[in-house]
Parts: C-alpha cells; structure tokens; sequence
C-alpha cells in the first residue's frame, strides 16, 4: 500500500505552534490533530535540517515534502547516488579553499539534472548531523589544535619509596584530521604546559595556524569571553613556533567539541585499558599510553571507513607549517627600572646586567632563559648578555659604560677617594680597595656611597678601626663595614692573655717520662 502522501499544511503549523507560539508537543498535537508521535517526528526532522523557521516559510510545497518525507530520501535514486559521496565531500571541505558551492557545481557537471544547490547542501548537512549532533564547525586542514587536560588523572609509583604520583594527562586533537596526541606529566605548570604543548607539534610534524588551549592559568592569565589575557610565555612560544593561541571562552564546552570528544576516547580506549596495570616512572607510563595511542589513531572513525592517520595523511599534514630550527626555550620575564650605574638587577639570580647609559633611570623589561639575557625598552632589545648566576656579580659591556664615566653628576673615583680621605687613611684605603675590586670602578659605586653614608652615621674614630679591621682581614665589602659597627666589633678589646705556670708536685711527670 502507498504512503500516505505528507500533510504540508499541518507540517508548516505544527512548526508555527511549536517554535512560533511555543507550545508543547501534547498541545500541539490536539490542536492540529494528529498523534504526539507524528508531531515528535516532524520537530525533530525540522532541528536535523538545519534550517531556520523563515527558511520554512520562504520553500514551496514540494521542497518541505522532499525535507519531511522520509520515503522520498530513501528511494529517490538520485539521493542514493549523492549519498555515496558525502564521504569523500566531508574530506574535501577540510581543504583549503574547498566549499559545498565548488562540490555541488563538480557535482552537477556529472549529474546535470542532480538536485539543486539548496537540496544539495540541505542532504550534505543532514547527513552531517547525523555523525555527531553536536558539532557544526567545519574544520580546515592545518587551521587549529585543541588542546586541554583530562578531569581524571593517571598515577605511578617511586620504585624505591612505593609512593603514589598522580599524573595529568594532557590532549590535543587536529581539528582537520581528528589525530589525538596524549601525554602524562607531573603537574600544569608553566613549564609542564609549555612542554608538552611543544611535544604535541613535533609529534604531527608540523604547526597549525592556531592553538585553541582551555583557560588554565599555565595558557591564559585573566579569562575572558572577548579579549582573555595570555600567559607571556606562552604567547612567545607561540611567536617562536609561528602560530597564534585562540583561548576558549570560559566555561563554555561547545567551543572545543573535538577535544572533548577525543577526552572521552581516552577515557575509553587508553584509562580503561591500562586500568589494572602498574607503572613505576612517568617515563613508563607514557610508553604504555603512546602504544594504546597508536591504536586509536590507526582504528576506523565510528560510520567512516577511514582512521585518523590515513586522513591525517590525506588531507593534513602537507597543510601544516613546518617546525622551527630549534625548540623553544623558556622565557622568564622581570619589569625593572635601570640604577644609576646603569645596570639592571635580575632578582632571580642577584646579578647585575649593564645596559647603554642613556637608559638609565628608565623602566626596561628583561627576559631570560637559562643561557641568555636580553632587555628591552619599548620593544627595541638594547642589550643582551650570557647569563651569570654569580650572586652581586656584575656583567658590563664596556660600549654600554659613558666616555666621561661618570653615571651621577659628581661621582668618579678621585672624588669617592676624597671624601674617603676626609674621614681617616684607613677608610681611604679601603675605597680605593673596594674600587679596585671590580673589573669596572663604577660598579663599585654604590658600595662606596653606602660607606660614606657610614660614616656620617658613626664617628670617624670607629670608621677607622673597622676598616682597618676589614683590610687586615681582607674582607672588602660594605656588607661588612655595616654589620661590625652594628653589632660594635670595633669596641671589643682583644682579651690579654695570661701566662700560668704549673705548680711543682711529686705526682708530675716529666718529659723524660714519654722517652
């Protein structure tokens, strides 16, 4: 018996009661008059669709059958045909330049009476929404990694002690090709987070344009929908691996589907999998997780005859960038205004870094790795040095020293060794000391203004016997100076030793008793 041909009357006002006047399915199926399960149906053949209720308004009679009438699809040939390559379209469309409006005219070229353009796109999308419901952002090759860290963690044991070590698992996902890289690593800190997401780029082979992390603070300093503020160093690596980082909007899961959909694969084919095993090293662990890893990738897509390594291969990996020369090294960042001697202290390590002298008394930004030290003002490096971990140490360039050496008006040598003068001969010869153990006199400077500032504070006779006190000693610092006259070291006298002579006894025996 033939179908009963599809009401199009009662369809166009089951969608006006429904989505227009927001009735419910109960109320909508009294008032048309058929079933629940009729008006059920038509909603939700209406929400697969894609389509919006103006676009129903705006079709004629037979493009809502052909929308509404599943026996239409089913049979229609020309359907079957298309069908066949929806495949081979949604790799297509992850290609750069590629869209439904170039398929539909090769598609056209070799069915000339096929459907039109709208019926083309409406069956693409149908047949879209049916692989995962949720996801409607269309991908390009190359364009974007999706990265974050699973809820749930993994753990290890310290072979020697037997504790415990929980591990965050961290994934990315290529949004093209649907490749997933996972790795364990002690915690989400910045380091952590740099290295691994450095590890998910050289495991593809390539960059993407974007990355797309969750807001953890390791990514993403002040969270935001519209202007998130990132990590400085993260930003770097960024710059170092010529890419850009997209943050997702916070709290917002829709934004990352594709990552969040590769957390629940890993929940199911890699935790489940190693749930009984035993790992004794973080470095074990991953070996465990990379060989299921390979697994994953190398199995079919759920409705797709295709895995995410062949279509990796296909369609993504000649998209992406290449890598750079080298990998990224940390960056450390300090905001820090140059002293008078025109040396920038990096707190981290105790040392000072000259910069050029005009500079001085300007805010300069440094940024350091283990091996370097570069500074900045306003973006332009002005100085860069190796770096010396030598605590009060002094690195100078000697371009960056004045022709007058003279870095405050009035302070250079001769006139420090005159003020010294003035005070007594000892502290003289301390400055002259304290000057000439720099490899630069200047940068002894503030050692010898905060001498002098002793001695307005303390009399001159105590100056004199601490300083000489500190000559004879060959302790040449004003740290030194500073803490003998706090504590009065100068006024201690040195105690008289006195000679005692053993009395003579019977009971005590000579030398000649040891022969």
């Amino acid at each position: 018996m033939p179908r009963k041909r599809t009401d199009v009357e009662k369809i166009r006002e089951v969608l006006r009661l429904n989505l227009e006047l927001k009735f419910s399915i109960r109320k909508t199926a009294d008032a048309v008059g058929i079933s629940k399960t009729s008006v059920g149906e038509y909603i939700a053949e209406f929400k697969r669709s894609g389509l919006t209720y103006r676009d129903i308004l705006q079709m004629e009679d037979k493009d809502i059958v052909e929308i509404f009438e599943k026996g239409n699809r089913t049979s229609n040939p020309l359907y079957e045909t298309l069908s066949k390559e929806f495949p081979q379209y949604q790799r297509e469309l992850s290609r750069v330049g590629v869209t439904l409006y170039l398929l539909w005219e090769e598609y056209k070229s070799k069915h000339p009476d096929g459907f039109s353009y709208s019926r083309f796109c409406h069956y693409y999308r149908m047949w879209e929404s049916k692989l995962n419901p949720s996801m409607h952002i269309e991908h390009k090759a190359g364009d974007l990694i999706y990265a974050d860290f699973t809820g749930k963690k993994m753990h290890y044991y310290d072979i020697e002690t037997g504790e415990v070590h929980e591990a965050e698992i961290f994934i990315s996902v290529l949004g093209a090709s649907q490749l997933i890289y996972v790795e364990a690593l002690n915690s989400q800190k910045l380091e952590d987070w740099i290295w691994v997401n450095e590890n998910s780029c050289w495991y593809y082979g390539g960059v993407t344009n974007g990355i797309c992390p969750d807001n953890l603070k390791s990514a993403v300093t002040k969270a935001c929908n519209y202007e998130p503020l990132l990590n400085e160093t993260y930003h770097d690596l960024a710059r170092h691996y010529n890419t850009v980082i997209l943050p997702t909007r916070p709290v917002k899961p829709k934004d990352k589907p594709l990552v969040e959909n590769a957390v629940r694969i890993v929940y199911q084919r890699i935790f489940a999998v190693m749930r009984n095993h035993q790992f004794f090293s973080l470095r074990e662990l991953n070996e465990a997780i990379w060989k299921e890893l390979e697994k994953v990738n190398n199995a079919p897509f759920q409705r797709r005859d295709i895995s995410r390594r062949e279509l990796f291969n296909e369609i993504e990996k000649d998209a992406l960038k290449p890598l750079p020369s080298e990998r990224y090294e940390i960056k450390q960042y300090q905001v820090s205004k140059v002293e008078y001697n025109h040396h920038v202290y990096l707190k981290e390590d105790r040392h000072y870094y000259s910069v050029p002298f005009k500079y001085t008394g300007k805010k300069v930004k440094t940024k350091y790795t283990s091996r370097m030290v570069e500074i900045f003002k306003d973006g332009i490096r002005i100085a860069v040095h190796a770096r010396d971990r030598k605590k009060y140490g002094y690195t100078t360039e000697p371009s960056h020293m004045p022709a007058s050496h003279q870095f405050v008006e009035g302070w250079n040598t001769d006139r420090f060794i005159k003020w010294a003068s003035n005070i007594g001969g000892s502290v003289e010869t301390f400055i002259n000391l304290l000057l000439e153990s720099k490899e630069h006199p200047q940068q002894a400077f503030k050692s010898c203004m905060g001498v002098l500032q002793l001695g307005k504070k303390y009399d001159p006779a105590d100056m004199e016997k601490v300083c000489h006190r500190a000559i004879e000693f060959n302790h040449i610092s004003y740290r030194f100076l500073e803490n003998a006259l706090k504590n009065n070291i100068h006024k201690l006298e040195e105690e008289k030793t006195v000679e005692m002579k053993l009395p003579l006894h019977d009971n005590i025996r000579g030398k000649e008793h040891y022969k």
